[in-house]
C-alpha cells in the first residue's frame, strides 16, 4: 500500500491561541513559524492519517513585544530550553462528512499530554495550477498549568488575572505531494 504525503502550505495557514486576561477580555496570540505534515494510507481517507505539527516558540506573537518576551521566558514557555511545541496524532475519527476528531499528544515545555482537536474539513480540490489541496479548521482547549505554564496574576480584588484555559485555533491547508 502506498501512502500519500501532504505538505503544509504555510502561506495559507495560521495557528493561534486565545487566553482570557483579567477575565474581562481575551488576548490572542499566534506562532509565526511552524511546520506540519500529514500522511494518509489511503489517498484522501483522512481517518488513516498520521499528522505531525511543530511550532517555533521564539516565533510567538501577541502584538506586544514585552508580553511576547515574557511568554518566551521561564515563567511560561522557556524557549531557551524548550524551543518547540510539538503535536503528533494517534488516531483520527470521522464524525460526519465535514467533521473529524483528532486524538493525539501535545508536548509543551517537555510535558506531554493527550488532547482532542475538533477538525472541520474544508474538502479536497484541484487548484488552477494542477495541485491537489485540502484544508481543515481546528479548534481545541488545554489547561496551561498542566504544562508548567503556571505564571499567574491576581487582581486587587482577588480575581484571576490570567485564565488557565487556552483555546487553540488553526486554519491549515495542505498540498498533496507527487511521488517522483
Amino acid at each position: 500500500m502506498t501512502s500519500t504525503k501532504w505538505a503544509l502550505d504555510v502561506t495559507h495557514s495560521e495557528v493561534q491561541f486565545k487566553v482570557r486576561h483579567l477575565m474581562v477580555s481575551t488576548v490572542t496570540g499566534q506562532f509565526n513559524k511552524f511546520q506540519a505534515t500529514v500522511e494518509t494510507e489511503e489517498e484522501e481517507d483522512f481517518t488513516t492519517a498520521k499528522a505531525y505539527f511543530s511550532a517555533d516558540i521564539n516565533s510567538i506573537s501577541t502584538n506586544n513585544e514585552q508580553r511576547d518576551g515574557h511568554l518566551k521566558s521561564a515563567d511560561f514557555f522557556d524557549a531557551e530550553n524548550n524551543p518547540k511545541l510539538n503535536f503528533e496524532s494517534e488516531r483520527i475519527e470521522k464524525v460526519d462528512d465535514e467533521n473529524y476528531k483528532i486524538y493525539g499528544v501535545i508536548t509543551i515545555k517537555g510535558v506531554s499530554k493527550k488532547i482532542v482537536l475538533n477538525a472541520e474539513f474544508g474538502g479536497v480540490i484541484q487548484d488552477p495550477w494542477g495541485s491537489v489541496r485540502t484544508g481543515f479548521s481546528l479548534t481545541g482547549k488545554l489547561n496551561r498549568s498542566d504544562f508548567g505554564l503556571s505564571f499567574g496574576l491576581v487582581s486587587d480584588a482577588g480575581g484571576v488575572g490570567l485564565a488557565n484555559e487556552v483555546k487553540i485555533l488553526a486554519n491549515v491547508q495542505f498540498v498533496k505531494q507527487i511521488e517522483e
